[in-house]
């Protein structure tokens, strides 16, 4: 059983429940900035100095912002990140350990034709409320497995409005 102080940590009800919105809100803003290939966006979710491991990329998260985003605007038709339930722990009150499950769906097209890049993973995401703005000052991506379809459009070419992208 999950008691109050299990879900809350150190925190206040109220305290842990704006906490939380937050650090939710800082998910979705990652996966809007991804998506919609936008480096300022995906750095909203992000403290200014966070560091970022996705494996074969490691460093500085405004590095991976603008280096993820390029390339997705080069390679990918459109993309879409669905963070699942977030896992938060609250290890002091200015401190949360965070594991989200995710799943990419990348739309590309190459000589064979278009095709669908299935992703699932974890974010593990540490968390920093500073001055009252929690955001991830360390991400860590892990893959848990992918796979690849090759797709045909279900709809004819301007049925419906194109998302928009930078």
């Amino acid at each position: 059983m999950a008691t109050t102080k299990d879900v809350n940590g150190p925190l206040g009800s109220t305290e842990a429940a704006d906490a939380e919105r937050a650090i939710r809100r800082a998910i979705l803003l990652y996966c809007k900035g991804i998506d919609t290939c936008d480096a300022a966006t995906v750095m909203e979710a992000f403290h200014h100095d966070a560091t970022a491991d996705y494996g074969a990329v490691k460093g500085s998260a405004a590095d991976f912002a603008e280096g993820a985003t390029s390339k997705l605007r080069a390679y990918a038709i459109a993309t879409k990140h669905f963070p699942s339930d977030s896992l938060i722990t609250f290890t002091s009150t200015t401190t949360a350990e965070v594991e989200t499950q995710v799943i990419a769906w990348h739309r590309c097209s190459n000589e064979r034709g278009e095709y669908l890049e299935n992703f699932a993973g974890r974010y593990w995401d540490s968390f920093e409320c500073r001055n009252g703005d929690w955001r991830i000052a360390h991400r860590r991506l892990t893959h848990d497995w992918d796979i690849l379809h090759m797709v045909e459009p279900a709809f004819p070419a301007g049925r419906y409005h194109p998302s928009p992208r930078k």
